[in-house]
């Protein structure tokens, strides 16, 4: 008898060039979907910052119109307000004495003294109805997040401004360069917004800006501000 060998061949096989190409474009439109809701979410952000100096400055407008008096500063608050604290009405927003402003006064162990007028500020506009947030307590001079984990704060005088001022920290550098150039001229050291390189979180505003322009490195942030 003779014997019959037979040998079986190997069925296996990789990827066709279709299969590979539909991969790479499943990929691709992934990566497109998550960059493009990336960017989606920073515009809204700059858009939020926008909102919060343009909503400030309405609300001090509007709240000169109806008491002719500026929030924090505001004279006779503790007499139209059961419980309110008046600031001296002298015109600025005045700080607390010391080496650290009390614009960035996260937590206070009551409500703002007359001493506090940065903080009086939050607690006049609350208290007037233009702006949400408690009305008593500890709560009442705290000033409000930003969309960007900063403060919103105010003072008088301070990157090179010598007036009342509205400033936003802790800003991403590609959102802080949107904000002035859509707002202003893109410069920091000069116009209606103005900026310093931060160092630290919520810094104390300096009296100018020590940069010429902005550097959009992906780790810079910026404090802004802008004129009341």
């Amino acid at each position: 008898m003779r014997a019959h060998a037979s040998n079986k061949g190997s069925t296996e096989s990789g990827f066709t060039l279709v299969e590979i190409a539909i991969v790479l474009v499943i990929i691709g439109l992934l990566l497109g979907g998550i960059l493009k809701g990336q960017e989606m979410i920073t515009q809204a952000k700059i858009k939020n910052i926008i909102n919060d100096f343009n909503g400030v400055t309405a609300a001090v407008n509007s709240y000169q119109d109806r008491y002719r008096a500026m929030p924090g500063d505001d004279l006779t608050a503790g007499t139209r307000w059961a419980g309110a604290v008046s600031g001296n009405g002298d015109g600025v927003i005045g700080v607390a004495p010391g080496p650290t402003t009390c614009k960035y006064n996260a937590v206070m162990n009551g409500a703002p003294t007359a001493a506090m007028e940065c903080n009086l500020f939050w607690w006049h506009l609350r208290l007037a109805g233009f702006v949400p947030g408690a009305v008593s307590g500890v709560a009442s001079g705290i000033q409000p997040p930003n969309a960007v984990n900063g403060i919103i704060g105010v003072q008088q005088g301070g990157l090179g401004f010598t007036s009342n001022i509205v400033c936003s920290s802790n800003m991403p550098d590609k959102i802080a360069i949107s904000v002035d150039t859509q707002m202003d001229d893109g410069t920091p050291g000069a116009g209606e917004i103005r900026a310093d390189l931060q160092t630290l979180p919520n810094p104390v505003v300096p009296p100018a800006s020590t940069i010429a322009t902005y550097a959009e490195t992906g780790q810079n942030q910026y404090l802004l501000c802008k004129n009341l």
